[in-house]
């Protein structure tokens, strides 16, 4: 295999390459393969973790928009040549490789893009089974954070809403080149058997991000935009603060106000 260090990390794209090799193998085992024929792996760099995926019972796609990156993994993984897509994952639109087939999507994704990334998953869950990736150590404790926490928020509550979010592993700056500033989290989705909702998705998803700006008020307040109905407003739920709802309860207020007569 070429040099490791051939590819230069790029600060625009938010490039930090693994260099462990044990970690890279844990990524790769966190995912169960089951249920799916097909992984999507997005940015991978040099390939540290393409390796160990290529090992598995799978056909692994990858999606890398950093041309330098596309051409070393052309020259050092030359079965793969063909399952490259050199591409912006958040622009791309993947159905035009896998159709409607399901599919995992795995990754040691850059901080700057990977809230989008996950909002992206969220939109495609009909064909994301599984999904497992890093992230900034403290955006994927907010995952998979729980309510009555002071990190849960809008990513938890939405993430929840259709696949258990676990927090599997630390991963510390030292590991990576360049190495970040913050320790990293890696984070594994399960899509829950039912991950279609009992009340309007838009309205639920509008509920969430509206209730969370402004956190500290109490939900009476900060839905305000809603034009609620006094009979509804004085339901208790809305005497609660937004981090005090679980995924269950924001379905259940998102229903009221579905059903709610001014």
């Amino acid at each position: 295999m070429a040099n490791q260090h051939q590819v230069k990390a790029k600060k625009y794209l938010g490039q930090h390459f693994l260099e462990d090799e044990t970690i890279a193998q844990d990524i790769a085992d966190s995912l169960s393969f089951k249920g799916y024929d097909h992984v999507l792996e997005i940015g991978p760099g040099m390939g540290v973790l393409t390796k160990y995926l290529l090992k598995k019972d799978t056909t692994l796609h990858i999606i890398e928009i950093d041309t330098e990156s596309v051409d070393y993994l052309k020259n050092n993984y030359l079965n793969l040549a063909n399952r490259i897509i050199e591409k912006d994952f958040l622009k791309y639109d993947l159905n035009l490789v896998f159709e409607d087939k399901p599919y995992a999507i795995i990754g040691n994704f850059p901080y700057n893009i990977s809230s989008q990334i996950l909002f992206k998953t969220l939109e495609l869950r009909h064909q994301i089974p599984e999904f497992s990736g890093m992230f900034q150590k403290e955006v994927a404790m907010r995952i998979c954070s729980k309510e009555g926490s002071k990190v849960y928020g809008i990513l938890s509550v939405l993430t929840q809403a259709f696949y258990d979010a676990e927090y599997l592993f630390t991963v510390p700056p030292t590991v990576f080149n360049p190495p970040p500033k913050v320790d990293s989290g890696v984070l594994f989705l399960k899509r829950k058997e039912n991950y279609d909702l009992p009340c309007d998705e838009k309205l639920f998803f509008r509920v969430v991000k509206t209730g969370f700006q402004q956190r500290r008020k109490t939900l009476r307040n900060s839905l305000k935009t809603f034009n609620l109905s006094d009979n509804l407003k004085a339901n208790i739920i809305f005497g609660q603060r937004p981090e005090q709802l679980s995924v269950a309860q924001f379905i259940e207020l998102t229903s009221l106000i579905e059903n709610d007569e001014n």
